[in-house]
């Protein structure tokens, strides 16, 4: 069977530069997801799981420096996934910030397509192809609705309402669920449960 094409996120607020490098990539053979800020750059990120992320550092709201720092702190298995900045701050000190995080490259704005493309490249085949799978948990219906509105971003206090309970309820359904997955926060269980398949965006 022929393998799946990589799948690469490009995570950039510029609408026309993120279709110049989804059209570039696109033509180089890989399939191309995008968002277009840091908050719902992540939460694709750990819903589709990439083979490569592709990400602008001066972003509003959530910036590139502060989503890797989320993402390294998640699961060991994110940082087995490349991760390449894209900025138009060509500053030493910025790149070195970026590498200290855990950045694996960096491309400068305007974009020198050969550049990107060899560094997809090379950063592709470094890249580890198995991972290892996780034995499967069963959860409640009840758990598993908990988890699913706290991926979308819900307080347990809205998901009480939702769901007609109360917070309290929730956190029980939670804390139970984080203890059969084997997690100590609540976005770990949220990123366990999806890597799992348990949840679905």
């Amino acid at each position: 069977m022929k393998p799946a094409n990589p799948k690469i996120l490009c995570i950039e607020d510029d609408v026309e530069t993120a279709e110049l490098i989804t059209e570039e990539l696109a033509e180089h053979g890989y399939t191309v997801i995008t968002a277009n800020d840091g908050e719902s750059g992540l939460a694709m990120l750990l819903r589709e799981a990439p083979d490569l992320v592709l990400c602008d550092v001066g972003m509003p709201g959530m910036t590139g420096f502060e989503l890797l720092e989320q993402l390294r702190t998640l699961a060991p298995r994110y940082a087995e996934i490349p991760f390449v900045f894209l900025t138009a701050m060509a500053q030493r000190d910025s790149e070195l910030r970026g590498r200290r995080l855990g950045a694996d490259d960096y491309v400068t704005k305007p974009v020198d397509f050969e550049i990107l493309m060899s560094i997809v490249q090379t950063r592709l085949a470094r890249r580890p192809r198995t991972h290892t799978a996780h034995p499967p948990v069963q959860l409640s219906e009840r758990e598993v609705e908990v988890l699913a509105w706290s991926a979308r971003g819900k307080t347990s206090g809205e998901i009480a309402t939702i769901l007609g309970l109360s917070k309290r309820t929730v956190d029980f359904h939670m804390d139970n669920a984080r203890e059969k997955l084997g997690v100590a926060t609540r976005i770990e269980a949220v990123v366990r449960a999806s890597s799992s398949g348990i949840i679905k965006p």
